[in-house]
């Protein structure tokens, strides 16, 4: 699964993702078949981090 490369964009795509599908990031991650690390990375640089009790990156 192609993720977007775009920071704003991919909060925006896993945010959906994590509200709409997914009860938790690492559950996305093995379903998509993408890197935690690199999904994390990319939004730390715009200074977000995931939150699990909320389920989502803020």
């Amino acid at each position: 699964m192609q993720i977007p490369g775009d920071p704003g964009m991919l909060l925006s795509f896993v945010n959906m993702k994590l509200r709409d599908f997914y009860s938790s990031l690492d559950a996305m991650c093995d379903d998509m078949d993408v890197s935690r690390t690199e999904i994390e990375e990319k939004l730390k640089s715009i200074g977000y981090t995931y939150d699990s009790h909320r389920n989502q990156f803020v």
